[in-house]
């Protein structure tokens, strides 16, 4: 094993369900690097979030993410709890600071659905969805965060302002982003189309983000570059899903959408993200912390193995290791296994299904070598 092939990886818990979600994602990870090999994975657990920011005063501290930036990449359970904020009314957030501190501006949402799995769409279509929306996830209306202007008296404001930023920089390196995801997915088999979903009829600011958006289509003459108006997207993505390949908006509209995603695959416990930027990267699910749930072995690990299945694959492409993204793929295809024909059914969803359920399936499909064999037939 060549020394390029061991990757540090910062794990952060989290808060409320973050631990019961991380401990049998990095069990399986452990397994999984043994049995494909080539590579080792070695992490390091930090703490931080809104736990540790009523026990400390410090929501994120800074020497953990002093070490966290001088690793490969880092995973994340969940962070945040309703009922601890900052003395100004917002949440605890530390994944939010990472965005602005690492610049992670693709959030790269995946939408995928498995047979078998109750979704809230009649049409077998739906079935079978594979799209990807990318947020871009350091602007946008998110880049007033912390910075509300009020007016009038302080004891009772008469107005607030947020402003919302859009830069050729930050749309730039989206579109770009965009367009290279796009290209390895026609390589798989999709369509090869990227649809910049804005509101340029309205907005002044989303119509310079569209320019840019046909600048660097122009630059990808073998793929399709189209738009949608965030409305229409909201519709379609509800009447006709599959109609989409790659999606890339601004992050509030993403912030939105993604949801509305998750929502088509059946619940937040199912939807993995990863948030990208041109040194660092952040692999976590979609869902929260989950109060409501923490200790009673409901919580659904499966957008946090397949959010590690995401952080396998980016490794092995930014560090050419092949052994690292068929681990990635072994471990996307061993959920695919687990869930088959309805085989599992999360509580979530109103089954009986729990964590250790859930984990041992997905285990089962690795150990047995039937993730793997379907991976190398595919």
């Amino acid at each position: 094993m060549s020394a390029n092939s061991a990757f540090q990886i910062s794990v952060f818990p989290g808060d409320g369900i973050g631990r019961e979600v991380m401990t049998p994602t990095i069990e399986i990870l452990k397994v999984l690097q043994k049995r494909v090999g080539g590579f080792d994975l070695r992490f390091q657990e930090e703490a931080a979030g809104a736990a540790h920011y009523k026990e400390t005063g410090t929501a994120l501290p800074e020497e953990a993410m002093a070490r966290a930036s001088a690793t490969d990449a880092i995973l994340l359970g969940a962070m945040g709890m309703p009922d601890i904020r900052y003395p100004d009314g917002r949440e605890i957030a530390p994944q939010l600071d990472m965005r602005e501190q690492f610049e992670l501006f693709a959030g790269v949402r995946p939408v995928r659905t498995l047979p078998g799995m109750p979704v809230p769409l009649a049409d077998p279509r739906a079935q079978s969805l594979d799209f990807v929306l990318i947020r871009e996830s350091t602007e946008g209306l998110f880049a007033g965060r912390g910075k509300t202007r009020l007016d009038g008296p302080a004891n009772r404001p008469t107005a607030a302002h947020d402003t919302m930023t859009l830069t050729r920089k930050g749309s730039e390196r989206l579109f770009e982003f965009a367009f290279k995801l796009a290209a390895r997915r026609r390589d798989r088999g999709h369509r090869g189309e990227v649809t910049c979903i804005d509101k340029a009829n309205v907005l002044g600011g989303f119509y310079f983000f569209r320019q840019i958006f046909d600048e660097v289509a122009a630059q990808h003459p073998g793929l399709t570059g189209n738009y949608m108006y965030v409305d229409a997207c909201a519709l379609n993505m509800v009447r006709q899903p599959w109609m989409f390949d790659v999606l890339v908006t601004e992050n509030m509209f993403g912030d939105i959408l993604s949801d509305l995603g998750a929502g088509l695959m059946g619940g937040m416990g199912m939807a993995p993200s990863a948030d990208i930027g041109e040194r660092h990267a952040v692999f976590q699910p979609c869902h929260g912390s989950a109060p409501d749930i923490v200790g009673r072995g409901l919580a659904n690990p499966t957008a946090t193995f397949l959010s590690a299945a995401m952080m396998l694959e980016w490794l092995g492409d930014q560090h050419n290791i092949a052994d690292c993204g068929k681990a990635g793929r072994v471990l996307d295809r061993a959920v695919s296994c687990a869930f088959v024909d309805g085989a599992l059914k999360p509580t979530e969803l109103g089954g009986t299904d729990g964590t250790a359920s859930i984990t041992a399936a997905v285990m089962e499909a690795i150990t047995s070598g039937k993730a793997e064999r379907a991976e190398d037939s595919a």
